[in-house]
């Protein structure tokens, strides 16, 4: 009887927070290359070589692994993976409209 009630309440709860999950997923979404290619026409966004040139500026000399344009709340970010001569991966987040470096980790 108690894992019945256990199990029915932990169903309940995995339906009432899929809806939460799938909405932060998309809000934090990445976009395609097509997409990416718009945004940056559009002048929604930097190019990939300005959001480079923007982490070289603030010190950032590294090897760029991958780079990713994703939805961050209403703006879009760079994220970029970045591999220096440390070997230790760093994870910088460059602000697609401003340029503006906002983490490294």
């Amino acid at each position: 009887m108690l894992v019945s009630r256990i199990l029915l309440c932990g169903l309940v709860l995995g339906f009432l927070a899929a809806p939460l999950a799938a909405a932060d997923v998309q809000q934090n979404a990445c976009l395609t290359k097509t997409e990416q290619r718009a945004a940056v026409a559009d002048r929604k966004a930097i190019s990939l070589a300005q959001a480079v040139k923007s982490l070289r500026e603030h010190g950032q000399r590294a090897e760029l692994v991958r780079a990713r344009l994703c939805h961050r709340g209403d703006n879009l970010a760079y994220m970029l993976t970045l591999l220096p001569r440390s070997g230790k991966v760093i994870v910088a987040t460059v602000d697609a409209t401003t340029g503006d470096v906002s983490n490294g980790r």
